[in-house]
């Protein structure tokens, strides 16, 4: 018996290949085992990329009534594993996401990140900014993440896209958060996000509008424009996905949430960012399964905007 049969491979993402090289490939999957520490009492989305993999292997590669074809196959999918970082030391961990998001981008492959809290977006920004001058930014979430920061704490899980603003890094004006909801620890945070530039859309208002009217203004605004999907898991209600680290009741259920996300098809996706699993508070492995679903219909999206599909 050869070497090779007698071990079984590395676990990734859909049974993807293992690699580093990402050669061919037109997208690859990258984990980012982090999360600032800085959250009272909630920190474990550090190790929420392995339980996104743990739970990809429930997923088939065929949808016969929405995407009846393999993406992991069209795209020449590969997982390049996990950034090696340490969570909490943010300036380090920061310089080394964007550096592996970079090594991906520069070879001409679209990212699929698994996070880690949504601090992570930040530097991949960073590193997509330099490919796609005119990137604009779809955010999915529950929170703006756009809140203001003092000088002692400039960084966290709710001011990445702020600073994503002020440092140029997307067109703030055609860019949305969607699905906005719930308490909050200071005032204004929404003012705060629109005086940024960007386009709020609570989840008072998708339900009341409806998702089509929304996707409608969604692909005006976004139209020809390369587009950053970050997709934060809080955005689902806690009864479909409680392992976040700051769960908000009212969301979407999941099939909303999947509806949600073929909708934006015909969107030049660039980049996919599905972060903020939390194992140590999952319940059995639900969030982690749903967000590798939703990892899924990223990947499909990436096909559809690669004429690939």
């Amino acid at each position: 018996m050869g070497g090779d049969e007698l071990y079984t491979p590395a676990l990734t993402f859909m049974d993807a290949p293992h690699r580093h090289d990402v050669g061919a490939a037109k997208a690859a999957v990258l984990g980012i085992p982090f999360d600032c520490g800085t959250h009272p009492f909630r920190v474990g989305s550090r190790q929420g990329p392995d339980a996104i993999r743990e739970q990809s292997r429930l997923i088939r590669r065929f949808n016969p009534e929405s995407a009846d074809f393999d993406p992991v196959q069209r795209l020449g999918l590969i997982d390049c594993g996990n950034v090696r970082l340490t969570p909490g030391r943010i300036d380090d961990a920061f310089v080394a996401i964007e550096a592996a998001t970079a090594r991906i981008v520069e070879a001409g492959a679209a990212p699929l990140t698994f996070g880690g809290d949504g601090a992570v977006s930040l530097p991949q920004l960073r590193a997509l900014r330099r490919r796609y001058p005119d990137l604009v930014a779809l955010h999915v979430d529950s929170h703006t993440d756009t809140y203001g920061y003092s000088n002692e704490e400039k960084y966290n899980n709710a001011t990445q896209f702020t600073h994503a603003a002020t440092e140029g890094l997307i067109d703030a004006r055609n860019s949305f958060h969607i699905g906005i909801r719930g308490t909050t620890s200071v005032q204004g945070v929404i003012g705060h996000a629109t005086g940024h530039g960007y386009r709020v859309i609570t989840m008072r208002e998708l339900i009341r509008r409806g998702f089509d009217d929304v996707l409608r203004e969604i692909h005006a605004a976004m139209r020809g424009r390369p587009v950053f999907l970050c997709w934060d898991m809080d955005v689902f209600d806690p009864s479909v996905a409680p392992g976040v680290a700051t769960p908000v009741w009212g969301g979407l259920s999941a099939r909303e949430g999947i509806q949600l996300m073929q909708g934006f098809a015909g969107l030049d996706i660039v980049a996919v960012d599905v972060n903020t699993v939390s194992p140590p508070h999952d319940h059995l492995g639900a969030t982690a399964f749903l967000a590798a679903h939703m990892s899924y219909e990223g990947l499909v999206l990436l096909c559809r905007a690669r004429g690939l599909a």
